[in-house]
């Protein structure tokens, strides 16, 4: 299966790459995205990837760049784009859904590492320390929005940020924690109706403080059959997440080698890229 999706993806690459003129450039962007990804399908630290032994003898032609080079381009910004525009055309592959869910998804390291960037903070049902995916999910379309931060970055405030960057309209279904004010009251205002079961089930009423009137509104629609079934269907980011991290390539435990914000959010973009191509073109049932 790897080989089918390294095709499917040097396909979309080279569709989606516009060259540029490098000074003094031996390689394009789009051949340190495709040496990067071959890495990231094999689970395996960007040096393997530049030693010809470790590719298909049909693939042993090529130039290969040294380590430090890629170490180095990985950071420029043409080819950090060209990874953002890989994933962004898999994801408008599909129409979207009219509903899409939000939840976070802990990615723990050990307590022991000496990574700076990497925090404590709440993880599934325990404290863990690493980073956290922060994330919109639409059947169709997957993973349509996410966010890398460490672990202890409130998903409120993540929120925020995944609800204003996408489009406006339809329907965004959470758990209690994103029974916030501030986040219904961004949704509102770009026609997106926030619904959550309310924080504090047992809480006779929400309080005398000022609400937002997108809140108000939710939490009256809060007991109809519509919004309970959507209710009851918000663990199917619960199963994207599953299937993010089950399917043959994708996002294991974070290995040794991946360590620094920077290196997970793009350990990250790659599992997401493969993800969408092994749901639209290799899986028979992706939902």
């Amino acid at each position: 299966m790897e080989n089918e999706l390294y095709k499917k993806v040097y396909q979309i690459v080279m569709k989606t790459y516009r060259k540029t003129n490098l000074k003094r450039a031996k390689f394009t962007d789009a051949d340190v995205v495709l040496i990067y990804l071959w890495a990231v399908l094999h689970d395996r630290p960007t040096c393997w990837a530049c030693n010809k032994n470790n590719w298909p003898i049909y693939y042993r032609k090529r130039l290969l760049p040294d380590p430090s080079t890629m170490c180095r381009r990985l950071r420029k910004h043409g080819v950090q784009l060209l990874l953002r525009q890989t994933e962004k055309s898999l994801i408008n592959t599909s129409a979207r859904k009219l509903c899409r869910w939000i939840d976070a998804k802990p990615l723990t390291i050990s307590g022991s590492t000496t990574d700076k960037q990497a925090r404590y903070g709440y993880a599934t049902g325990c404290m863990g320390k690493g980073y956290k995916l922060y994330a919109i999910g639409d059947d169709k379309q997957g993973f349509v929005q996410w966010r890398i931060y460490p672990m202890n970055r409130s998903e409120e405030v993540v929120a925020r940020e995944l609800i204003s960057q996408i489009g406006p309209e339809g329907y965004i279904v959470g758990d209690s924690a994103y029974d916030k004010n501030s986040l219904y009251e961004i949704a509102g205002r770009k026609s997106i109706r926030l619904f959550a079961p309310r924080r504090y089930k047992n809480s006779r009423g929400i309080g005398h403080r000022r609400h937002s009137k997108y809140r108000l509104s939710s939490l009256a629609r809060l007991e109809t059959q519509f919004v309970q079934t959507m209710l009851n269907y918000r663990d199917n980011i619960e199963r994207m997440f599953g299937q993010l991290s089950s399917f043959a390539c994708g996002l294991k435990p974070l290995p040794s080698w991946v360590r620094g914000l920077f290196r997970v959010e793009n350990w990250v973009r790659g599992k997401m890229i493969f993800f969408q191509i092994w749901r639209q073109y290799v899986s028979p049932n992706p939902v």
